[in-house]
């Protein structure tokens, strides 16, 4: 499957063709990485990996691009992931506990460029970041972290935050996190699609607090029905892969993942 989906589907703008006199259907979204994913690896080799993928958008992980880095630091950064041809449009996931947390995360973020900040700010600081949101320009997107999670466990507790704030707060999705607290992906996605700028996908072995990530195909969330969805919704924004698994090895998982992916992008 990996092999056909790296084919059948390898560029950001999905068009699938159909016979007789049904019009030409258009499916379009753009696939990327979270580089949790390759946090073992430094920051030019988590680029050509992603490459290496067929894959040119990222969000950089602190230790991919540290959050107290100097403007020169980030801006040779920058630099370097435009020479590579890979586009960094967001960071995080970032933890928000005071104002000058999120000083620092929209300084960062201004100075490299981005488009969003993937991020967790404590409920302390939610007003103050609904003013920075509207003096940078820059989108914030909630990210929701399953079991354990005392302040964004699901979609429905970010969107509870921030339904009345700026509409340039909004949500990440992490379908695997959402998975695990027994939530259906698809069902969030649609309920709160209006404040949806990111989702992390990833599949997991079972929808409870034991799910473990595992390769996009080989768990239980039900990919074709998750990305039917989108496409009906029309979502335009990115789909990250985040595999946690095989920290020190994670190559082959990210290609069947992805490859599985794009199957189904050049199916639906």
């Amino acid at each position: 499957m990996a092999a056909i989906g790296v084919t059948a589907a390898n560029l950001p703008l999905y068009t699938i063709a159909n016979t007789g006199n049904q019009a030409e259907k258009k499916f379009r979204f753009n696939l990327g990485i979270a580089s949790y994913t390759l946090r073992k690896f430094s920051t030019a080799q988590a680029l050509d990996m992603t490459l290496r993928c067929d894959v040119n958008r990222i969000t950089f992980k602190s230790m991919h691009l540290p959050l107290d880095a100097s403007d020169e630091t980030i801006k040779n950064t920058v630099a370097l992931c435009k020479q590579k041809g890979v586009q960094l449009y967001g960071c995080g996931v970032v933890t928000m506990k005071t104002k000058a947390d999120v000083d620092q995360a929209f300084h960062y973020a201004s100075v490299a460029d981005m488009d969003m900040i993937i991020g967790v700010p404590y409920p302390e600081v939610l007003s103050y970041v609904n003013e920075i949101v509207q003096e940078y320009n820059i989108r914030l997107a909630i990210h929701n972290h399953g079991p354990g999670d005392d302040l964004y466990p699901s979609a429905e507790s970010v969107f509870n935050r921030i339904k009345n704030l700026d509409k340039r707060m909004g949500l990440c999705i992490d379908i695997g996190h959402t998975k695990r607290i027994n939530r259906d992906p698809v069902k969030d996605v649609e309920d709160y699609f209006e404040r949806v700028f990111d989702i992390h996908i990833k599949d997991v072995t079972a929808s409870a607090a034991e799910g473990d990530t595992c390769i996009i195909g080989r768990g239980i969330i039900n990919f074709v029905s998750f990305m039917k969805k989108l496409k009906e919704l029309n979502y335009q924004g990115t789909l990250a892969l985040e595999y946690e698994a095989d920290e020190n090895d994670p190559l082959p998982g990210m290609m069947e993942s992805f490859g599985y992916v794009k199957g189904i992008m050049a199916s639906i």
